[in-house]
C-alpha cells in the first residue's frame, strides 16, 4: 500500500486504522476503542486497555526467544569504554532496579525525577518506573541546581535518581552537588535519592536520605511488570515556557507505544535485530522516544553515545561508529553534521570507515540546511531525510516513510504529514491559506496517538498554550506553507517571521541563501527592530575551518547573495563574522536571546544554554555594528 492510501485510510477511520497498529504491541487487556472523544478538545487513546511500558521494551522479547540479542551498546569515547547489554540482562537489570524502588515504596503513579547523564543506566532506570507504573521525568543531566529545582517542586517526585557525575570534553561535570543544590532551593523533598557513583568522580552520599545504586539492591526481590491504563502517564517532559515556568509535557503510555512502534517500520525502515541509533540525550524527548523506547518496543538495538560529533576525539567519531556496531539508521540534528563539517569540509575522515551498513540518515530537531543535507548526501551517498516534529508531538508530524512508500525527497522540506496528522496551513484569522503561502502550521484535532493530552497538573495552560488561538486545532508555533504536491515547509518559528516595512519574510529562507555561501558553516538569522522598517534582518556567520577568503569579503558576498535570490524587499545589510552560535544543549540556536541582546532588552539567561561564554561573543560582535549589549538577568 503506498502513502497516499495509508494517509487517506488514517484520516478516514482513524479508529480502525490506530486498533490495528495497536496489535503490533502487547496489552494485558484488549482496548474497547483508540479515539476517546468524550472529553473534546482533550482528548484520549486507547484509554480503557491495560499494559505495561517495560515488557514491551524488554520482557516480550525475551518470552518471544531473542534475550540474546543485543538491546543496548554503550558506546562512550569519553571514557574509551563500549558495554554491549542483550534484552535478558537487560530485563535482570531493568527488574533488579525496580524492586529495589518497589521496597522503598515506589509505587504506580508515583514521580521519579531521572537525573543522568548518557549511561545505560539512565535507560534502566526509566524502564524500571515504567515496570513499576511510576511516571518517571528526566531532565537533562548538568541542568542547573535552580531549573532541577524548579522541576522538583512541579512534579513532587518521591524518589530522585542521579548519577555521581556526567563527563564533558576535558571536563567532570559535578552532578551531585548540582542535585544537592536544588534540593536546598525546592519546597519540595523526595523520600530518597539513588545515586549511581561512576568511576571518575564518587560522591558524598547523605545519610537517611542517598542510597547507593547497587547497594540498595541487593538481596531485594526483583519486580514483575505492573498493569497500567493505557491513559496512564508514562511520563513528563518539561520544555521551555514563554513565563520562564517550564511546561510539564505528559505522555500516555497506550498511545505513545503504539505510534512509536508503527513508526519504527512505517518511518524509519527498520526491522527487529537491526541497530538503530539516534544521537540525541536521553533528556530530550529524542532521546525519550528513540533512544529508549521506540526502538526497543520494536526490538531493535539502541546505541547510547557518550560524545560529540567532533573533538571525541575529532570529525570521525559518528563514523567509527556506524562501522564498529553495524548502525542502519542514524537519526541526529543538523548542527552535528553542521559541526563535523566545519572540521572536516571535504569529508576526508569518512574515508578511514567502512559505512556500507549505514542507509539512512534522518535529521530533526531544528530546520535543516539544503547545503547540510547536500553535503550529507554526497559524502555518504545514502538518502538523507529531514523530518519535523516536537516535543508535545513525541514523534514525527511529517517526514517521508520509508517504510511505507520512499518518496521523492524535496531538498528543504520534511516532506509529508504522517497518518494521523490533518496539517493545515492558517491566516491570523485560522483561515486556510493557498498552496504556496506563508502562514501557521497548525493541525486539526484529534491529534494521532503519542502526541500531548495535556500539561502535567495545568490543563488551563495547555489549552491557552496550544488550543485557543486557532479552535479546532493545535497550534505548532512554527510557520511555513505546502505546496501543491502537498509538502510541507517549515520556515520558522512563528516568532521567526519578521516584519520588514510591511513584508512578512522568514529569516529561515534567508538563513538557507547564507549556508549556501561555501565559506559558511553554520549561520543564524534573527530580525532587530528599526525605527523605519520596524524591523530588520541580521545575519550570523561561522566560517569554515580553513577558509582562505576574508571575513569582511564573506559578509558582501552574502549580502549580495541575498539580495540576489530573495530580493532587495529582504533589507539584507547586516551581516558579522563569529566564532560560535549561542545554542541549547541539544543543539538548537537561541535565536530569541539574541534579538533580545541585539534589541538591548533585558533577558533571563536560557538554562539550557550550552556556554553562556558565548553570549559575550554575540555581545561583541553586535558592538562592533553600533547595537546595545544587553544584559542577562
Amino acid at each position: 500500500m503506498r502513502y497516499a492510501e495509508v494517509y487517506e485510510r488514517a484520516k478516514a477511520d482513524p479508529n480502525t486504522f490506530w486498533m490495528e497498529a495497536a496489535e503490533g504491541i502487547d496489552w494485558f487487556t484488549g482496548p474497547s476503542k483508540a479515539l476517546f472523544d468524550e472529553n473534546a478538545p482533550l482528548y484520549e487513546w486507547f484509554a480503557d486497555g491495560t499494559l505495561n511500558g517495560c515488557w514491551n521494551a524488554v520482557d516480550r522479547h525475551v518470552a518471544a526467544g531473542h534475550g540474546d540479542r543485543l538491546a543496548i551498546i554503550h558506546d562512550s569515547p569519553l571514557t574509551g569504554t563500549t558495554h554491549k547489554i542483550t534484552y535478558a540482562e537487560l530485563q535482570a537489570r531493568v527488574a533488579s532496579l525496580a524492586g529495589a524502588l518497589r521496597a522503598k515504596g515506589v509505587e504506580k503513579g508515583d514521580r521519579v525525577i531521572i537525573y543522568m547523564p548518557m549511561v545505560p543506566e539512565a535507560l534502566e532506570a526509566m524502564l524500571a518506573c515504567a515496570r513499576l507504573g511510576a511516571v518517571h521525568s528526566v531532565v537533562f543531566g548538568g541542568f542547573a541546581a535552580n531549573e532541577l529545582a524548579v522541576r522538583i517542586d512541579d512534579c513532587e517526585p518521591k524518589c530522585i535518581i542521579a548519577a555521581s557525575c556526567g563527563i564533558e570534553p576535558g571536563r567532570v561535570v559535578h552532578y551531585k552537588p548540582l542535585l544537592d543544590g536544588a534540593l536546598e532551593i525546592a519546597s519540595h523533598s523526595p523520600e530518597f535519592c539513588v545515586i549511581f557513583q561512576r568511576e571518575q568522580e564518587v560522591a558524598h552520599l547523605e545519610e537517611g536520605r542517598d542510597v547507593d545504586w547497587h547497594a540498595f539492591q541487593y538481596g531485594v526481590e526483583p519486580a514483575d511488570c505492573v498493569p497500567v491504563e493505557g491513559n496512564h502517564p508514562a511520563y513528563i517532559l518539561y520544555t521551555s515556557g514563554t513565563t520562564g515556568q517550564p511546561k510539564g509535557v505528559v505522555r500516555h503510555t497506550g498511545g505513545h507505544l503504539v505510534a512509536l512502534n508503527w513508526s519504527m517500520r512505517n518511518l524509519y525502515d527498520m526491522n527487529p535485530g537491526e541497530v538503530f541509533w539516534a544521537a540525541s540525550d536521553v533528556g530530550w524527548v529524542v532521546g525519550h522516544s528513540y533512544i529508549c523506547y521506540a526502538p526497543l518496543t520494536f526490538g531493535c538495538t539502541t546505541i547510547v553515545f557518550e560524545g560529540k560529533p567532533v573533538g571525541t576525539p575529532d570529525a570521525g567519531t559518528f563514523w567509527r561508529v556506524i562501522e564498529d556496531h553495524g548502525v542502519k539508521c542514524l537519526f541526529t540534528a543538523p548542527t552535528a553534521f553542521r559541526a563535523i563539517k566545519r572540521d572536516d569540509p571535504q569529508g576526508a575522515l569518512i574515508g578511514d570507515y567502512d559505512l556500507s551498513s549505514l542507509q539512512t540518515l534522518f535529521l530533526a530537531g531544528e530546520r535543516a540546511d539544503p547545503d547540510t543535507i547536500e553535503w550529507a548526501q554526497a559524502k555518504l551517498g545514502v538518502p538523507v531525510i529531514d523530518h519535523w516534529w516536537q516535543t508535545e508531538t513525541g514523534w514525527c508530524i511529517a517526514g517521508n516513510p520509508l517504510g511505507i512508500e520512499k518518496l521523492p525527497v524535496k531538498i528543504g522540506s520534511p516532506s509529508v504529514p504522517m497518518p494521523g496528522y490533518d496539517v493545515q496551513i492558517l491566516d491570523e484569522g485560522g483561515h486556510p491559506m493557498p498552496a504556496g503561502e506563508l502562514g501557521a502550521i497548525a493541525v486539526r484535532l484529534p491529534l494521532p496517538p503519542g502526541t500531548l493530552p495535556t500539561l502535567w497538573k495545568a490543563e488551563d495552560r495547555f489549552r491557552k498554550s496550544y488550543l485557543t488561538q486557532f479552535p479546532g486545532y493545535y497550534e505548532t508555533g512554527d510557520a511555513g506553507m505546502i505546496d501543491a504536491d502537498g509538502y510541507l515547509y517549515i520556515m520558522a518559528r512563528t516568532d521567526d517571521v519578521i516584519n520588514v516595512a510591511g513584508h512578512r519574510l522568514s529569516t529561515g529562507g534567508m538563513e538557507e541563501v547564507l549556508a549556501s555561501h561555501p565559506d559558511v558553516a553554520e549561520c543564524a538569522v534573527i530580525g532587530v527592530a528599526d525605527s523605519l522598517k520596524g524591523q530588520l534582518p541580521m545575519g550570523f556567520l561561522c566560517l569554515n575551518k580553513g577558509a582562505e577568503t576574508p571575513p569582511e569579503q564573506v559578509v558582501k558576498d552574502c549580502v549580495k547573495l541575498v539580495r540576489d535570490r530573495i530580493g532587495p524587499v529582504a533589507a539584507f545589510k547586516l551581516a558579522v563574522v563569529v566564532d560560535r552560535l549561542p545554542k541549547t544543549r541539544s543543539g538548537k540556536i537561541l535565536r530569541a536571546t539574541m534579538v533580545k541582546i541585539a534589541d538591548g532588552e533585558e533577558f533571563k539567561l536560557p538554562a539550557t544554554i550550552d556556554d553562556p561564554a558565548i553570549l559575550d561573543e554575540i555581545r561583541a560582535a553586535l558592538g562592533q555594528l553600533g547595537y546595545p549589549l544587553a544584559a542577562a538577568s
